[in-house]
């Protein structure tokens, strides 16, 4: 099983410090690329992506997030904090399950 990351810079440099290989994405391109190799690496299972870098190719994440059984795609807030008006993931997890937890 295998992590990677896509964000801004500084979030990949803080994930890499414990192991977990990334791609920095300033630009929309740039995510979608990453987003894409990282969907053909049949290695990596769980992929986590800024909010914002998520933002930048919405409608490519959503038709992954929750809908295939790998990778598991999760979204997280980067060094600014969440984007307001997004689902926290206890929120997203209850939305999926279809439970309170």
């Amino acid at each position: 099983m295998k992590y990677s990351i896509i964000g801004d810079e500084d979030t990949v440099l803080g994930f890499g410090v414990v192991g977990v290989a990334g791609r920095v994405a300033t630009n929309a391109e740039e995510a979608q690329r990453a987003f894409q190799d990282l969907l053909g690496d049949k290695e990596t299972s769980i992929i986590i992506i800024t909010e914002r870098v998520a933002e930048m190719i919405r409608s490519i994440v959503d038709r992954y997030v929750f809908t295939e059984s790998f990778p598991l795609i999760v979204e997280i807030p980067d060094r600014h904090g969440p984007v307001p008006g997004r689902p926290g993931i206890k929120e997203m997890v209850n939305t999926a399950i279809g439970l309170k937890i």
